[in-house]
C-alpha cells in the first residue's frame, strides 16, 4: 500500500484524492483552510470544493500541517492554483521526504516568469527531473468524481516511475497511460486552455459547431507547431493530454476556461466575467505567456494574439475570429 499526500484539496485536488483512494492507497489531503481539513478529516467530505461527493473514502484523511502531510509520502501531488505554485511549494521544500516521487496537476504557465509547471516545481523543490512527473489529460474533475470512466497521461523522464504513480492512480474507471514527454504534456495542458476560451467566446456569442471545429483545429496547429519548437514530441498533441483534453475543455460547461469564455461573448467584460465566475479561469494568465512563447521561439499565435486583444483591448467575438484569419491563400 502506498502513501500518497495530496497538496491542494480544490475541486481536482479532492477528486484525484479520491480515484487515489479508490486505488488502494491512504491518501492524506494538506489544505489551507481549516473548515475544509475538519470536514474531510471528521466528516469524509468537502462541502466547500467538492459537495457533490457526499462520501469520501475512509482511507482518506486531511491535515493543514505542511510537516505532517508529507512526512511518511511516497508520492506527493501537487493540485495548488498554478499562479500560487512556487510560493506555496517553498513551505516544503525541506519537508518532502527524499525518496518521494512528486507528480504535479497544475495545468498553467508561471505569469511572472513564463515557465511551465514542472520548471516552477522542480525548481522550487530542487527536484531531479527523475523524481517529478506531470498529469494531464481530459479530465473534468465533476466527472471523475461521479467515477465515470475516463483516462490521463504520467509523463515522467525515468519511465518507471512513471509507471510507480500511474499504478497508484489506476482503477477500475480511471486508467492511466505514461509517455517520457513531459515537456509535451505540460504544453498540451496549459496553452489548450486558450483554445478553450475562444471556444467559449464563441459559442456564447451564438457560433456553431463550424466556427468551434475551425478554432479547435486552428488552435491545435498553433499550440503543435509550439510545442514542438520547444521540444516537445508532437505526437503527444494527437493523443490523450492534447486532442482528448481540448475535446474535453471545448465542449462542456463544465470547464471553467469554456464558461470564462462563454460569458466573454455573451458581451460581459473580463471583470464581470471574473465576478461571475467566482474568479479568474487559467486561460486568461496563459494566454500572453503563450504570445510571449510564440516570440520566443519563433512560432505564429494568430489565436493566442486575438484572444490576448480579447482580454486587453475588449475586442468582440466577431473582431477575434477575424484576426485569425491571413490576408491572401495560406497553406494548412
Amino acid at each position: 500500500m502506498t502513501n500518497v499526500t495530496v497538496l491542494g484539496a480544490g475541486a481536482w485536488g479532492t477528486t484525484f484524492g479520491q480515484v487515489l483512494a479508490d486505488a488502494g492507497n491512504d491518501v492524506t489531503m494538506w489544505a489551507i483552510e481549516p473548515e475544509i481539513v475538519e470536514d474531510i478529516r471528521d466528516h469524509h467530505h468537502n462541502g466547500v470544493r467538492l459537495p457533490s461527493v457526499e462520501v469520501l473514502p475512509a482511507n482518506m484523511t486531511a491535515t493543514g500541517d505542511r510537516a505532517e502531510a508529507v512526512r511518511d509520502a511516497d508520492i506527493v501531488i501537487v493540485a495548488i492554483a498554478a499562479q500560487f505554485a512556487r510560493v506555496a511549494l517553498q513551505e516544503f521544500k525541506d519537508l518532502i521526504p527524499q525518496t518521494a516521487l512528486v507528480a504535479s496537476l497544475m495545468k498553467g504557465i508561471e505569469r511572472s516568469t513564463g515557465k511551465r509547471m514542472d520548471e516552477v516545481v522542480t525548481e522550487t523543490l530542487d527536484l531531479p527531473a527523475e523524481r517529478f512527473a506531470a498529469i494531464s489529460g481530459p479530465n473534468l474533475s465533476r466527472q471523475i468524481a461521479d467515477r465515470e470512466p475516463a483516462a490521463t497521461v504520467v509523463a515522467c523522464a525515468d519511465l518507471d516511475n512513471a509507471r510507480k504513480i500511474a499504478a497508484a492512480c489506476s482503477t477500475d474507471y480511471f486508467r492511466a497511460f505514461v509517455t517520457r514527454d513531459v515537456i509535451g504534456l505540460e504544453m498540451c495542458g496549459s496553452l489548450k486552455n486558450v483554445v478553450a476560451l475562444a471556444v467559449g467566446m464563441a459559442r456564447g456569442a451564438g457560433y456553431g459547431e463550424n466556427t468551434a471545429a475551425m478554432i479547435e483545429t486552428r488552435g491545435l496547429a498553433e499550440l503543435t507547431a509550439l510545442g514542438a519548437a520547444a521540444g516537445a514530441d508532437p505526437k503527444t498533441f494527437a493523443g490523450l493530454a492534447g486532442v482528448g483534453d481540448m475535446i474535453a475543455t471545448c465542449g462542456s460547461p463544465l470547464s471553467r476556461n469554456y464558461t470564462f469564455g462563454s460569458n466573454l461573448g455573451k458581451g460581459l467584460s473580463v471583470e464581470e466575467a471574473t465576478k461571475v465566475s467566482n474568479g479568474v479561469a487559467e486561460g486568461v494568465p496563459t494566454t500572453d505567456a503563450v504570445v510571449a512563447l510564440g516570440k520566443q521561439y519563433g512560432v505564429a499565435t494568430p489565436l493566442a494574439t486575438a484572444m490576448s486583444h480579447v482580454l486587453s483591448d475588449g475586442i468582440s467575438c466577431a473582431q477575434m475570429l477575424s484576426e485569425l484569419f491571413d490576408e491572401g491563400i495560406s497553406e494548412e
